[in-house]
């Protein structure tokens, strides 16, 4: 296992570089040819794609969760992973897990065994491709989009649902011909690379948006959208002749376990998907979709882990994000004081996601994910300081995730709450970390 691991790191990994020259590296030419060289899996798979900025892994779980209710076997390819690679390949079905077992926090993960016969499996192709490839090397993403697919189609998976890694346009999972495609709302992120405009950023997502080679109209469900955003992927639909289903609002009846009204819109959007496949002769009563959402476990999302001090952690790591997650806060909690763990990525709006969050604490303590990425305590430090009208509030300085807990449950109480947010790596260090 150690062995495939590092085989796998030892790709250029982007999410772990936070400025790159993005149209340049970024090739779907690269995924192609490759994916060519071993069989084109992903042409014998039926697909759920989803893009956006916001909400996109839970819509993925929802969807998945709710296939699984219906009897389907179901791939599930999502990502970041909170604290191991595996995280991000699933298989969901009802026969994996006994009514009486607990719940486990990613079912059907891969096997570490399967993970290691599939990277021993494809790694002749892979070193033989990067030898010769006009392209150039495949990167972490893309090794990993392509064990997935060939993954999903060695189960014999009935249905897969495929999250984008970053934009839509270009991203390694845009290989596919979707049954449906999902965009999630969407808002400024990773402006250094998809661009530094909402119009912008909505036409990348909305390249997953496409002619497919049937050339039966796809059905494409839109979340709530800012109005910009909306007309981009109007315009894309109208273009391809996608068939255009927009969620405008939540809907009231659905009764899920995540917390959070953000999470009500996610769930929403993950049932108009369902019902997309339905029309299309996929078998999902009303029945199977309340008890799919009813399952769904998605750690790492305002996930409470602990009482006594409250624990809460969520991976909000753009200023949308992190303004649900105060509301989510405010809305669902009670405490005496707010203790909160922030650590931020360095390509990251910083100052948007301090201004929606620090206002709320009591006590900052300031740490740094171990990634490159991680922005340093002093850029953190600086946008606190400006959007905090409270001068006198503590800020603690930490040199790593672990400190940083272990110093917030030394001053924390029974009555408070505990806070960790800003990234996915930070939520995964402290979920998983020892104090």
């Amino acid at each position: 296992m150690i062995q495939a691991i590092r085989y796998i790191e030892s790709f250029i990994n982007y999410e772990k570089i936070p400025v790159y020259p993005y149209e340049q590296f970024i090739k779907l030419e690269r995924i192609r040819e490759f994916l060519r060289l071993i069989g084109n899996p992903q042409d014998y798979l039926r697909c759920i794609h989803v893009a956006g900025s916001k909400g996109k892994g839970s819509t993925c779980v929802f969807i998945a969760y709710i296939l699984r209710a219906a009897g389907y076997k179901v791939g599930l390819y999502t990502s970041p992973h909170l604290s191991d690679f595996r995280e991000r390949i699933r298989v969901l079905q009802i026969a994996c897990r006994k009514s009486h077992a607990a719940k486990p926090e990613f079912e059907g993960m891969i096997s570490k065994r399967e993970f290691v016969n599939l990277v021993r499996q494809l790694k002749p192709a892979i070193d033989r491709f990067n030898k010769h490839s006009q392209y150039g090397p495949l990167s972490f993403f893309e090794v990993y989009t392509a064990l997935a697919l060939y993954y999903f189609n060695k189960k014999k998976t009935d249905i897969v649902v495929l999250e984008t890694g970053l934009g839509g346009r270009l991203d390694a999972t845009n290989v596919v011909d979707p049954l449906v495609a999902v965009i999630t709302p969407i808002s400024l992120e990773h402006t250094d690379k998809l661009g530094n405009t909402l119009v912008k950023i909505a036409g990348e997502k909305a390249g997953i948006i496409k002619v497919l080679r049937s050339r039966i109209p796809l059905p494409v469900v839109c979340a709530p959208q800012e109005k910009d955003a909306f007309r981009v992927i109007k315009n894309r639909c109208s273009k391809t002749g996608a068939r255009l289903i927009y969620v405008k609002k939540p809907d009231p009846k659905l009764k899920i376990n995540l917390i959070g009204s953000h999470q009500s819109v996610n769930a929403t959007v993950a049932k108009t998907a369902v019902e997309a496949l339905s029309k299309i002769g996929y078998k999902i009563g009303v029945d199977k979709i309340k008890s799919g959402l009813n399952d769904t476990i998605w750690p790492g999302r305002c996930e409470v882990v602990s009482y006594n001090p409250t624990v809460v952690l969520d991976g909000a790591q753009n200023e949308a994000s992190a303004k649900v997650l105060a509301e989510v806060i405010k809305s669902n909690f009670s405490y005496r004081k707010l203790i909160l763990v922030l650590g931020i990525s360095s390509d990251k709006d910083i100052k948007g996601i301090c201004r929606r969050i620090c206002p709320l604490a009591d006590i900052i303590i300031l740490t740094k994910a171990d990634t490159p990425r991680a922005a340093t305590i002093q850029q953190i430090e600086n946008d606190v300081k400006k959007c905090l009208s409270d001068c006198s509030k503590q800020i603690i300085y930490t040199n790593g995730v672990r400190e940083a807990k272990k110093k917030a449950f030394l001053l924390a109480d029974k009555k408070d709450l505990i806070l960790a947010t800003g990234s996915l790596f930070v939520v995964g260090e402290f979920r998983n970390g020892k104090i």
